[in-house]
């Protein structure tokens, strides 16, 4: 399989940009992917907030299974705090501004007895497409940030102003090498990695046998695997959807993407892929 590696020029550029604002911002909100908040946790985005606050906001907690909880527990446990959410529903926006109530509470006490209250500002950070734009929108209550679901969406920096806080919405960075590519691979699945320069092919046929060591009754109950290579697991899926060329030949090409699609709309039920020594291994390494 060829090696993942994704860090263009303009991710050199916006982290030049987040260190030269991070010093009037009051704390971080660190945007993970739930279903992998591991592969899209960028140590350097962490080293890069030093003694500051951080939140970490799991989204698209929807698609991800119970065992994401145990992982939003260890990074709460770390020097912050973690929430559980789905920017899409509208209820989230009380969970994350709560616990960012919390985070500035005693500080806030401090600024009101002599006399000031502070806003404070919060710079949005994450690897692309786990959806900064979409929570900072959620908060604002407005599209105030622009969002896709392509990686790479973000590019400029903006200040966006709320009732109590600003926030910093800030471009998708990754780290500059993936030192660990099964974690990049959740990214890639995920669709935090551009699929322009992916090989389809390969991230198709590790997605289903991951997903077979994981989750077999899935794949059984949605495209009758029981089992075999992952070529043979993708010609399921060929059969299951009707993706047959002339001549009876399997059309390969649309049964990759309709899993990797399956993937991330969440049409497999609700999956978790890292584990919690994936997680141990981002802040002890």
């Amino acid at each position: 399989m060829k090696t993942i590696q994704w860090f263009p020029g303009h991710m050199t550029k916006a982290m030049r940009m987040m260190e030269e604002a991070l010093p009037a911002a009051d704390g971080i909100i660190y945007v993970l992917d739930a279903r992998c908040p591991a592969a899209s946790f960028n140590p350097k985005l962490l080293k890069m907030s030093k003694s500051k606050p951080v939140l970490y906001v799991l989204n698209k907690s929807d698609l991800a299974d119970g065992r994401a909880d145990g992982l939003a527990k260890i990074m709460a446990g770390e020097n912050g705090a973690a929430v559980k959410i789905n920017a899409a529903n509208a209820s989230s926006k009380k969970t994350i501004l709560s616990a960012l109530d919390k985070l500035v509470a005693e500080k806030r006490e401090r600024n009101l007895q002599k006399g000031y209250n502070k806003t404070f500002r919060f710079m949005v950070v994450g690897v692309p497409n786990t959806g900064k734009s979409t929570v900072i929108n959620l908060l604002a209550g407005a599209k105030r940030a622009v969002t896709g679901d392509k990686a790479g969406v973000t590019r400029g920096k903006q200040w966006i102003r709320l009732d109590g806080f600003e926030l910093l919405d800030t471009p998708g960075t990754m780290p500059p090498a993936f030192e660990n590519q099964r974690l990049a691979l959740h990214l890639a699945y995920v669709g935090s990695i551009n699929d322009d320069i992916l090989d389809l092919d390969d991230i198709s046929l590790a997605l289903l046998e991951e997903l077979y060591e994981k989750y077999p009754a899935r794949l059984e109950e949605r495209y009758g695997i029981s089992g075999g290579t992952p070529l043979e697991m993708l010609e399921c899926v060929a059969k299951k959807r009707g993706f047959i060329l002339r001549g009876g030949e399997y059309d390969y090409e649309r049964a990759e993407r309709a899993v990797i699609d399956d993937f991330r709309k969440g049409r497999l039920g609700a999956i978790t892929l890292d584990t919690v020594e994936d997680l141990r291994g981002c802040f002890n390494g």
